[in-house]
């Protein structure tokens, strides 16, 4: 080794003292092929490769059923339905959660098998978090206000585990999730990773690190908006787009762009008699090939100047005999179809006949300035944020993917992504980890669905999903700096600290000897849910478990957000067991102390709904009669104190929306917005025979190989290999198949559905609304029809 004495000491006191070693021994000490290597803070090459099962939480098949005599617009064509249908086969898939836990799932669990079926993963955009100063904040429209819906916490930890040490944690999330990335694109797959110039450095480096140099492809940088003025230096109106491949083979269809009116006075300066617009380009190239002497054609032998005979690709199926390697006979074909040019000067070269309308533009460069944001008044517009232009998304799945391919984007937001994959006909896989953000997707893909069908194209279901069952992770941060043991103990120490303060903001008595319930409560027991998961369907049948075993009646669970699609069902389920099952929100509030000190915090219930069936004959309807929220955010009291003359601020106290002003004379208004119960409702749907299918998910089951044959029920994978169990959870899918919602041009809302045929007997009718915040609740209605 080429160390000095010095620094041998150096090295020798470092390990003594259990320190670590600079930077720069790693490159004297180990042989390392890397020429450059990104290193930040924790960096570690670890990646999870945890497997939870998805649970299909709601499917919808068709847009919106009903029947065809319903819509006087068909007229005559009612015998014949020339509207889009469903395709069998695959299902699109919306996954609510974290995505590292949804990547690594996907990539280690059974439905990698469904994926590889329909080969493979082969485009994933993503645009992540890339600016520092965002946050999960949503701007809700009630009526002519807007209420700015703060996140919620396991939101907020996300925003810290992403922006909380800056860079180092931006470059370790996005790391991790980029390897799995990888793993899970097809062999021919691309990437294309979306940016601006705060992580376009980093990502660049960590994309070449884990695809390697030789698979980049480009960096797009898209013009994002017009000239601005106002600060120093030049401004920034781009971002960068970072393309890369699985390998060296990819999917590539070149994109054009429309020639310019300047470029075609330039160069388009002919025309023929029929007013077709052309220019001559040269019939060969440089370089000879092999069989030269045959290159000879009317006198004219282009090797003599060091080229060959060569003209455009396009021409080739236009001849009699494509693929025939006769020049000449290809030449004189050429000729007899009018697009070759004779000098008038004899000895002169033959040129090609170009037309305008041979090509669809010029091939697409590196630098896209045609393609303008989303605009106010734009009718793609839904007022997402982070929303992308589909002229953008358009662009790169035609290049890089074909029909049917399956397409990803696993920070889908508002679901540009998904939709415009849609309407191109490709398989779609989306994922995020705001319930908004999966709800404003819900609504916009139902409404790609609408106009699919309406237009006489074909669509495909899509499915909403859970991870089925959650790791519990660790509670606010942990020095990684402690050995493992220590770390246990810190983790042990915070988890305790966090329901202490829960308990103590809940004014719960805590109660030790329990294995889910933390305290009791005026004769209620208590159990708190994780601060950085939701509660899931296992927490609380573990829940449901103990109390059947120590014969306990009335319990409360506590969590800052619940598992989609886990109430008013698990409710029920505990009702017949004889259990008294509250499920309650807890509030921002708790980790102010003052609130807490002053018996301020309030935990509201869960949202309930109440509907009425309409039951005529053979027909079944369904009428929304009443909704009830129970939210807070900010009060009343500490805004009108914090409010400067002139001012308003819009807050949720106790379920209402009330818009708190201050005149310039320092009189406080309190204005309730909220001024109905739908004012709360943005969408609701129907299954009109909810029991009809079972919510199945396929566990790992890993078994000896000589014991594989004597399992039934199983599939039969090759010796030793792990195999899936398919066991049903004891709930049922929602089958989507009536829906009405609200959109940013249409805000009405339909409260009675049409009458829907069944036949006789009891069902089972399931209704799902989800709140204007993005929270869904179901209700289960009984109904006898004769």
């Amino acid at each position: 080794m080429n160390l000095t004495d010095h620094e041998k000491n150096e090295i020798l006191k470092l390990i003594e003292k259990g320190k670590p070693l600079p930077d720069k021994y790693r490159f004297l000490l180990f042989d390392d092929k890397r020429e450059v290597e990104l290193i930040w803070n924790g960096k570690t090459n670890e990646v999870t490769n945890v497997v939870l099962p998805f649970q299909v939480i709601e499917q919808v098949d068709e847009p919106r059923a009903e029947k065809l005599a319903d819509s006087a617009s068909f007229g005559q064509m009612d015998l014949f339905d020339t509207r889009g249908r469903q395709k069998s086969g695959w299902t699109n898939k919306l996954i609510w959660g974290d995505n590292k836990l949804i990547l690594s799932s996907l990539k280690n669990g059974a439905m990698r098998e469904e994926i590889e079926k329909n080969g493979g993963i082969k485009l994933i955009y993503i645009d992540p978090p890339f600016d520092v100063g965002a946050d999960f904040s949503m701007d809700i429209e009630i009526g002519d206000d807007t209420f700015t819906k703060r996140p919620n916490v396991l939101e907020e930890l996300a925003y810290r585990d992403t922006w909380g040490k800056g860079a180092d944690s931006f470059i370790a999330m996005i790391y991790e999730r980029l390897i799995l990335m990888r793993d899970l694109l097809a062999d021919d797959g691309s990437i294309y990773v979306h940016c601006d110039w705060r992580v376009s450095g980093f990502l660049r480096m960590v994309l070449e690190e884990i695809f390697g140099v030789n698979n980049f492809r480009n960096q797009v940088i898209w013009k994002r908006t017009g000239a601005r003025s106002g600060t120093v230096g030049f401004n920034i109106i781009d971002d960068s787009i970072f393309f890369f491949t699985r390998s060296e083979t990819l999917i590539w269809n070149t994109q054009y762009v429309p020639y310019s009116q300047e470029y075609l006075d330039d160069f388009f300066r002919y025309t023929d008699s029929s007013g077709r617009r052309y220019r001559l380009t040269i019939l060969t190239a440089p370089g000879k090939r092999t069989g030269s002497s045959g290159q000879e054609w009317r006198g004219y032998n282009p090797t003599q100047r060091g080229r060959h005979w060569a003209f455009p690709k396009y021409m080739r199926p236009k001849l009699k005999n494509p693929e025939t390697e006769n020049l000449q006979e290809a030449l004189d074909e050429l000729d007899k179809l009018g697009r070759i040019h004779w000098p008038e000067k004899e000895g002169g070269v033959p040129s090609f006949i170009q037309f305008e309308d041979d090509m669809e533009g010029v091939e697409l460069q590196s630098i896209w300035a045609d393609i303008s944001p989303v605009g106010a008044q734009a009718t793609e517009r839904i007022d997402y944020p982070t929303q992308k232009p589909e002229a953008l998304l358009e662009r790169i799945i035609n290049a890089s993917s074909n029909e049917n391919d399956i397409v990803a984007d696993f920070f889908c937001g508002s679901g540009t992504t998904l939709a415009v994959a849609e309407k191109l006909n490709r398989k779609w896989i989306g994922s995020d980890l705001g319930k908004f953000a999966v709800h404003t997707t819900r609504k916009r893909m139902i409404g790609v669905q609408r106009e699919l069908k309406k237009a006489g194209k074909d669509f495909r279901a899509f499915e909403i999903l859970n991870l089925g069952k959650y790791e519990r992770a660790h509670y606010i941060g942990v020095n990684l700096n402690l050995r493992e043991e220590e770390q246990k103990q810190q983790i042990e120490q915070r988890e305790k600290d966090f329901i202490a303060l829960i308990l103590k903001a809940y004014r719960a008595e805590a109660l030790e000897n329990f294995k889910t319930f933390h305290g009791k409560k005026a004769g209620r027991m208590v159990a708190v849910g994780p601060v950085n998961l939701p509660v899931t369907r296992l927490f609380v049948e573990e829940i449901i478990l103990e109390c059947r075993e120590k014969r306990i009646s009335r319990a409360d669970i506590l969590a800052f957000e619940f598992e989609m699609g886990l109430f008013p069902n698990v409710q029920e389920e505990a009702k017949a067991k004889g259990i008294d099952l509250a499920l309650k929100y807890i509030p921002h509030e708790v980790f102010d102390k003052r609130a807490v000190e002053k018996n301020q915090v309030v935990f509201h219930d869960v949202s309930y709904i109440e509907v009425k069936p309409i039951v005529k004959k053979n027909t079944v309807a369904v009428e929304l009669t009443d909704f009830s929220v129970f939210y807070s955010q900010d009060s009343v009291e500490s805004v009108s104190a914090s409010l400067k003359d002139g001012g308003n601020k819009i807050v949720v106290e106790n379920g209402k929306i009330i818009k708190v002003s201050k005149d310039k004379a320092g009189i406080i208004t309190r204005e309730i917005l909220t001024k109905k119960w739908t004012d709360w409702i943005d969408y609701w749907a129907v299954d009109f025979d909810f029991e009809n299918k079972r919510e199945i998910v396929r566990v790992r089951t890993d078994v000896a190989p000589g014991e594989q044959a004597a399992l039934k029920g199983l599939e039969s994978p090759q010796a030793g290999l792990p195999i899936w169990e398919e066991i049903w959870t004891g709930d049922f899918i929602f089958e989507n198949e009536w829906q009405s919602f609200r959109t940013k041009k249409d805000r009405t809302l339909e409260l009675v559905t049409p009458p829907h045929e069944v036949p006789a007997g009891r069902r089972k009718i399931a209704v799902k609304v989800v709140d204007i915040f993005g929270n869904d609740t179901m209700k289960i209605l009984d109904v006898m029809v004769k």
